[in-house]
């Protein structure tokens, strides 16, 4: 399974940068394309695990001022 977040700034926000830094610390991969950054998942994700990573990302935001969206696709 991969996650896939997309992003929207605000100018009042956090720079970039920054965000990236902390996306990456979740373990989030930066990407070119209709997305921004995926995670990927072991083999043992359930919707409860996907659940607690939204809420992981949703803290790791909070006061950065931007908005995501996270999709998460079985890729088999």
């Amino acid at each position: 399974m991969k996650t896939y977040l997309i992003l929207w700034f605000s100018s009042e926000g956090a720079m970039p940068s920054e965000v990236n830094r902390r996306l990456m610390s979740l373990g989030f991969k930066p990407i070119q394309g209709v997305h921004d950054y995926v995670y990927d998942w072991d083999s043992n994700t359930d919707v409860d695990d996907i659940l607690r990573f939204g809420d992981k990302t949703q803290m790791t935001l909070k006061g950065l001022n931007v908005m995501f969206k996270i999709e998460t696709i079985d890729g088999k």
